[in-house]
């Protein structure tokens, strides 16, 4: 015969083992939620492992893509050079994009500056012989340039903080001007390679380079290495880098600090434009001639490069080695549809949409779990 305090017992015991389960899942889910907020904060002290990632799993994508519709081998050397030749420019231009949005703002009249320089230095330089045409020696040529892409900047940057306006609208509207301004100076003309070739072959300097095994060095490369070196020098060991991500993350804050915001900015937009004219010399030698048309979209492929290198539209964090993987990343998709998948054109503006889309929905997960 039972006992009467069975039934009790029996359901305390069952109690105590619903009250232990009750524990470990309360155990498991505070673990995994540790596990993700670990993987959360080394992406955000790390962004560059994202980008690197995105690359090298796209590389190996596109080989496989290659190698199932016997497209050949994507993995030649002569494939990886033509690609980081290809994103030289990008590159570049993502520097100045980059110097920007570190700032919380945006650049939209990148690809004018760096068109109406790359038409000033071109003009000049083939003229060289003929002064009252407006020629100068090649290299006042270049510096010439590289001064008007600076002088854009800074009227950027004085109206950003002068006049007040969002940097949105601000680049928007140069954009238009810019464009215009270029039109009017070119009349709509090209400068042909031959007369560059003749007159001022200094300028394609960027487009020559040298051979490792089967894939080309150029020296264009080579200097975007050198000028990302420089860029990242100086935003992570001098004191204007401190400032500009200073005034990123919170701009009045950086004011009550004692960081002249406004100095700071007009210096950023006008080194944005500095590297833009830098980028028209380099151009030059990569196509070989300047047409005032050329360079329609890298507006929108330096700002994908950008994000996609884990830089954030909001400010205040970013990469310079991480949008020199963006660029690649970039480019990448765009040889990759091209020669491994070989789909129409669309489709690769449509791969770039994408790639927006996911690099700033993931930059705004990463935000919102630091809070």
């Amino acid at each position: 015969m039972s006992s009467p305090d069975a039934p009790t017992k029996v359901i305390s015991d069952f109690e105590a083992k619903l009250d232990q389960a009750d524990k470990a899942v309360a155990q498991f889910e505070a673990d995994d939620r540790t596990a993700l907020a670990t993987i959360k904060g080394v992406l955000r002290r790390h962004p560059t492992l994202i980008p690197a990632a995105v690359l090298l799993l796209s590389y190996l994508c596109f080989g496989f893509v290659a190698f199932a519709l016997d497209h050949g081998s994507f993995f030649r050397g002569v494939v990886l050079s033509t690609i980081l030749q290809q994103m030289t420019i990008v590159g570049l231009v993502a520097l100045a994009q980059t110097l920007v949005i570190l700032t919380a703002g945006i650049e939209l009249s990148v690809g004018e500056i760096l068109v109406f320089s790359a038409l000033v230095m071109a003009n000049l330089a083939v003229n060289t012989d003929n002064p009252e045409a407006g020629g100068l020696p090649v290299p006042l040529a270049i510096l010439a340039g590289i001064g008007i892409g600076t002088l854009m900047g800074l009227f950027n940057g004085f109206l950003v903080t002068k006049i007040k306006l969002p940097p949105f609208i601000v680049t928007l509207g140069t954009l238009s001007i810019f464009r215009s301004l270029k039109l009017a100076y070119s009349g709509s003309e090209s400068v042909r390679n031959v007369d560059i070739t003749a007159q001022a072959p200094s300028l394609l300097f960027f487009g020559q380079g040298f051979k490792i095994g089967s894939a080309t060095v150029t020296f264009g490369m080579i200097a975007l290495l050198l000028l990302a070196a420089v860029v990242w020098y100086a935003l992570n060991r001098t004191a204007w880098g401190r400032h500009v991500h200073a005034i990123g993350d919170d701009p009045d804050a950086a004011m009550l600090s004692g960081i002249k915001v406004d100095k700071v900015l007009i210096s950023v937009y006008a080194a944005a434009g500095a590297i833009c004219g830098f980028a028209a010399w380099v151009s030059i030698g990569r196509i070989g001639s300047v047409s005032p048309i050329a360079f329609g979209d890298i507006n929108l492929a330096s700002i994908t490069a950008v994000v996609i290198g884990g830089t954030s539209l909001f400010g205040g964090r970013g990469s310079v080695v991480g949008a020199i993987l963006g660029a690649i990343i970039v480019q990448l998709f765009t040889t990759g549809l091209s020669v491994a998948a070989r789909v129409d054109d669309y489709w690769q503006t449509f791969a770039a949409g994408c790639l927006v889309i996911v690099a700033v929905a993931l930059d705004q997960y990463l935000r919102r779990a630091s809070k």
